[in-house]
């Protein structure tokens, strides 16, 4: 079974190369959202498996954002990976405090790496 997908991104081209990647990869991109306004809802209608999460989106916090997923979705919570153009040492503290299960370099984005990060943190 595919693992099912939420992109999360305040830039239009990333979203749709990064789903053009991953579905080419045996991901099934679920939904995108551009902000925590739409992607809270979203993911309560669409239960992904992995909501994948800019760390910078416009004017908002993917961290926060990646905090409320994991709160509001505690029963049937996806596995929050957070992105970035940044290197992971750039926001090595924010990220160890997060609730997300992993973070990636949008320059690292595949499936394999997604997999790595969901077999390192089962549910």
């Amino acid at each position: 079974m595919a693992v099912r997908v939420l992109l999360v991104d305040d830039n239009e081209s990333f979203l749709e190369a990064a789903s053009v990647l991953l579905e080419r990869e045996s991901l099934r991109v679920v939904g995108v959202a551009t902000s925590t306004a739409q992607a809270l809802p979203r993911a309560a209608q669409l239960q992904p498996d992995v909501v994948l999460v800019d760390i910078s989106l416009a004017g908002e916090s993917g961290f926060e954002l990646a905090r409320r997923l994991v709160e509001r979705e505690r029963d049937a919570c996806p596995a929050v990976i957070l992105i970035s153009t940044h290197a992971q040492e750039d926001f090595a503290d924010l990220i160890a405090e997060s609730p997300a299960t992993g973070f990636l370099a949008k320059s690292e984005l595949c499936a394999s790496a997604i997999r790595r990060i969901l077999d390192a943190h089962p549910s």
